[in-house]
């Protein structure tokens, strides 16, 4: 195995129906992890525990809406009854609403953020109580680089994004003495379902890769898209005894899009 202290510990993943969070409960669950699959797409979740049980990951879905403070707290108290307590966190729930800052709804608005960053407080805050009187634990927000650079049409989803991270940030420090560990990763374009949204066309891939000076983007040094697996390895690696003296930061994996800033 690549990475150890893994194996055995209860890892909660957020948003694991599709994308990202799919993503980082199957690589979790290859290392060992007993996975607790959470989506607000109940029968989605439950398809991906399933294919993860049947590869031989311990693994079962749990429905929840982290914008909903009641059903996070019910669902981490239902896991940690279940599974056992709750030793990771993957928290990979998120919404994109794409659209210029005056043609925003209110409601497109505020559910970003209801998600984005009041559902990631609510499902942190829920677990770290917990991992609080263990003195242990790792969790790993999935951000966006366009939390730390303008986007064009993005300003609720990287706004919510950069509130985010900086919440986490918040709680690993006061909870640093505790043997709590709190990092983000942070991707730019992946392919996932999420991506291929905002395109207008099969030349969807390729303008991403190569960048939109009209928009003032860049485009991506590596040339190519992020999968989701890349994503998730960084999730473990944090997640892992190997990263044991790393809290606070935030990792950049968007192929050099944001020049390392």
């Amino acid at each position: 195995m690549p990475f150890t202290g893994i194996s055995g510990k209860v890892a909660v993943v957020t948003g694991a129906a599709q994308g990202i969070g799919e993503a980082a409960a199957a690589v979790l669950g290859s290392l060992g992890a007993v996975i607790a699959a959470v989506d607000r797409q109940g029968d989605k979740a439950a398809q991906a525990a399933e294919a993860l049980a049947s590869s031989g990951v311990s693994a079962a879905a749990y429905t929840a809406d982290v914008a909903d403070s009641r059903a996070v707290e019910e669902v981490i108290g239902r896991i940690e009854r279940e599974q056992g307590p709750v030793d990771i966190l993957v928290h990979a729930a998120g919404v994109l609403q794409y659209g210029t800052g005056v043609t925003l709804g209110d409601e497109e608005w505020e559910r970003t953020f209801a998600v984005n960053t009041t559902g990631a407080f609510y499902v942190c805050r829920s677990v770290i109580s917990r991992m609080s009187k263990r003195r242990r634990g790792s969790i790993v927000l999935i951000g966006s680089n366009a939390g730390t650079v303008p986007r064009y049409g993005m300003s609720a989803y990287a706004a919510s994004k950069a509130a985010a991270a900086m919440m986490l940030k918040c709680l690993g420090l006061e909870h640093a003495a505790e043997g709590i560990r709190c990092n983000i990763v942070s991707p730019g374009s992946t392919d996932t379902p999420m991506q291929r949204g905002m395109w207008e066309d099969e030349s969807g891939e390729f303008k991403t890769i190569s960048g939109s000076p009209e928009l003032y983007k860049l485009g991506i040094p590596l040339g190519k898209l992020a999968t989701p697996e890349d994503i998730a390895w960084a999730a473990a690696f944090l997640s892992s005894d190997q990263a044991g003296h790393i809290t606070l930061h935030d990792i950049r994996i968007d192929g050099g899009a944001t020049l390392g800033r």
